[in-house]
């Protein structure tokens, strides 16, 4: 199944949120409209804002509230990649030129910020003081995510513990702010925004490794990036754990940190790719979209409740 058809219960609300997204460019400044618009043409697979939607389908579903949301979701996320790309240096995103490539570090991080606020501005019109606060905290821990990753750059000695909290605050915050706000904004019961937040937790952090593995196994146009990167900047992902733990005494990946030589980073996407470490990493990646779906069943039965399910589904199957 894919993403249309995951999508179909909101498609049509998900067009007015690409609207809306294109309609924040539209400021007297040309210089900062061109900006904006290079960046919100492209909004990728459109997964947040669909969870944000998706999780308000069971319940009250009223746009007022759930639009804006999904619109700001979006806003934050596409301005934590702006952040991401200054920081490290990247040219391409999504197969296009990144901010920083084409007006500088500088313009890219102010660019992020103002995106930010637009995004604020968006939570803002739920009136809802409790989804706005969630934002406020889920933007901290986005924040402290980055942070986290800056200074653990090029060392290797990380734990898988330090690894999924890592991702948690990178990823799987953003996801669970979807879904927790599509519930609370749906007026859902407790127990269900409880079970929304499991689902959105567990589900970023399978759908972060599973980026992790693309970024061994797939290709520079599929990805939009070069296969490698996150090694390449000094980024340890399951995969390299699993690499370090097999090999500890001898393995290409220290070596990298030590010299910053891309000829390791090759040879560990060789070594990765010629083991079970993709498929046992795609174990793990599942076990996080069963945790994520297991109380599903408890939901109203409706048909977004079962796109959440697909979605699971799709996640592990993009990659394999």
């Amino acid at each position: 199944m894919e993403l249309d058809q995951i999508y179909n219960p909101v498609q049509e609300d998900l067009k007015k949120v690409r609207e809306t997204l294109k309609s924040v460019s539209h400021v007297d400044f040309n210089w900062l409209a061109e900006q904006i618009h290079h960046v919100v043409r492209e909004t990728g697979k459109g997964i947040r804002p669909a969870l944000t939607l998706l999780s308000g389908r069971s319940y009250e579903y009223d746009l007022t509230s759930l639009l804006p949301m999904a619109v700001s979701v979006e806003l934050m996320h596409t301005a934590t990649l702006v952040h991401d790309d200054a920081i490290d240096k990247s040219s391409t995103r999504r197969g296009q030129a990144t901010i920083n490539s084409i007006w500088g570090d500088e313009i890219a991080i102010l660019l992020g910020d103002y995106l930010f606020a637009k995004a604020g501005e968006f939570v803002a019109d739920t009136q809802t003081p409790r989804v706005i606060k969630l934002f406020s905290q889920t933007l901290g821990t986005i924040s402290s995510g980055e942070i986290v990753q800056f200074r653990a750059a090029y060392n290797p000695d990380q734990t898988r513990e330090d690894y999924f909290h890592r991702i948690y605050g990178k990823t799987a915050s953003l996801f669970s702010l979807a879904t927790q706000s599509g519930a609370i904004l749906g007026k859902a019961s407790e127990e269900d925004v409880d079970i929304m937040k499991e689902y959105g937790d567990s589900l970023g952090i399978a759908f972060q490794i599973v980026d992790d593995i693309l970024d061994f196994t797939s290709t520079k146009e599929k990805l939009g990036k070069p296969v490698g990167s996150d090694l390449m900047q000094g980024t340890l992902t399951l995969p390299a754990m699993f690499l370090m733990e097999r090999h500890p005494d001898d393995n290409p990946i220290r070596k990298h940190f030590e010299t910053r030589d891309n000829k390791y980073v090759t040879q560990a996407i060789e070594m990765v790719l010629d083991s079970s470490i993709v498929k046992d990493c795609y174990e793990v990646a599942r076990g996080y979209c069963d945790r994520a779906c297991r109380n599903l069943k408890k939901l109203p039965k409706t048909t977004s409740r079962q796109s959440l399910l697909d979605l699971a589904d799709y996640i592990i199957r993009q990659g394999t």
